[in-house]
């Protein structure tokens, strides 16, 4: 089953798309139609409510939204009160919805507070639906009735697209027309959301072919972040630290468009192969050790785990606590952070390198004598600086 978040701020046309997944097969689950149902007439969720706030909250058998919001929305605690009641049941019935899901489903979850709520890492992928502000104000007045300056109002109390942004591993434009909205996600759907369920589901990592090495890409930073919140959420108290590691955990540094992670773990052993597989990073095997360092020490064994998303190439090397190369894959980059000319030195190395090799293990193994002797600079500069893997 893969799991998506589908959100956006109001009027950006959500409905839309996720009408248009609905389509394709998607199972979606629609936050606001859940939180009404949970307080329908003689369910347990308005009997409460009733309790709450009393009985002049009910009209005819049913919630008086109108009149309910004129008590919470002018009300801290009495809003706090409310959320302790319906939340917990929007999330019962969510969980029940998603868990009545085919196996090989994938459940879209319309939730139009995903990123105010920082919800971006119970899913495998997060779509944002943008449009622009002016457009969305338009629609909300034609479409919904609202008056303009109410309109602005409660876009303004939404997060704001840089907040959407850094949540978004899709960001899709409904700034067109709807056909040209509903061929965006009917691409993104043959391209990415079908494929990455089908890895997932059956486990199975997959080849991408050569990857070049490239100029720094700003956006690997909330790309790592957003993952490394899913990985985190995944393993657990299982993992000691999961980390960002490799050359993109490196401001400026040139390298191949592939997120490296590290868990280190207390033991090593098959604990992570299944919630990490869950998460779409299935064991490839054959990647099993790190090389000795220095030269002639023994090789420290492993696991890789790859990402099956064909739109993000990430991998998750598990290592023991014990295992130097744990140590050493948090020194070497903070080294590369904090030494220019070691990063710089490193770029030319690499940028050489890949020039000449066309699979990524012969590329490794060749900046082995390079790396060997960097380690060495790098553990002195430890040494010198105090740096701890904290």
């Amino acid at each position: 089953m893969l799991r998506v978040g589908l959100t956006g701020g109001i009027g950006s046309g959500k409905s839309t798309v996720a009408a248009r997944l609905a389509e394709h097969g998607a199972v979606v689950v629609d936050a606001d139609r859940v939180a009404r149902a949970v307080v329908e007439p003689g369910t347990p969720g308005l009997a409460a409510i009733a309790e709450e706030f009393g009985p002049g909250v009910i009209t005819d058998g049913a919630l008086d939204r109108p009149k309910l919001a004129g008590i919470v929305f002018t009300d801290d605690a009495a809003r706090q009160r409310l959320n302790a009641i319906v939340h917990p049941l929007v999330r019962a019935r969510t969980a029940e919805l998603v868990a009545a899901a085919p196996p090989d489903s994938i459940v879209v979850q319309d939730v139009p507070l995903l990123v105010e709520n920082g919800m971006g890492a119970l899913y495998h992928l997060v779509i944002v639906v943008d449009a622009p502000v002016e457009t969305r104000i338009r629609r909300l007045v034609d479409h919904r009735g609202l008056a303009e300056s109410d309109a602005r109002a409660r876009i303004a109390a939404q997060a704001d697209d840089d907040a959407r942004r850094a949540a978004a591993d899709i960001w899709l434009s409904n700034a067109g027309t709807p056909d040209e909205t509903r061929a965006a996600v009917d691409a993104l759907w043959t391209d990415r959301l079908a494929p990455y369920e089908e890895n997932t589901r059956l486990r199975r990592p997959f080849s991408r072919g050569a990857p070049r090495v490239v100029d720094y890409d700003l956006t690997w930073p909330a790309q790592a972040e957003r993952l490394l919140a899913r990985l985190r959420l995944a393993v657990g108290p299982a993992a000691l630290r999961v980390d960002h590691i490799g050359s993109t955990s490196v401001p400026g540094l040139a390298a191949k468009d592939i997120l490296d992670f590290q868990a280190i773990v207390p033991t090593l052993d098959d604990s992570l192969a299944e919630p990490l597989s869950a998460a779409g990073f299935p064991r490839a095997h054959g990647f099993d050790s790190d090389i000795g360092h220095p030269p002639g020490s023994p090789e420290t064994p492993k696991h890789v785990h790859v990402g099956v998303d064909p739109g993000r190439w990430a991998n998750v090397h598990v290592r023991a606590q014990d295992s130097p190369f744990a140590r050493i894959s948090l020194l070497f980059p903070a080294w590369l952070r904090a030494d220019d000319s070691a990063r710089a030195e490193y770029a030319q190395v690499k940028r050489g390198l890949a020039g000449q090799h066309a699979n990524i293990p012969a590329y490794g193994d060749a900046k082995e004598p390079w790396f060997d002797g960097a380690i060495q600079r790098a553990e002195r500069w430890a040494a010198a600086t105090g740096w701890r893997a904290d």
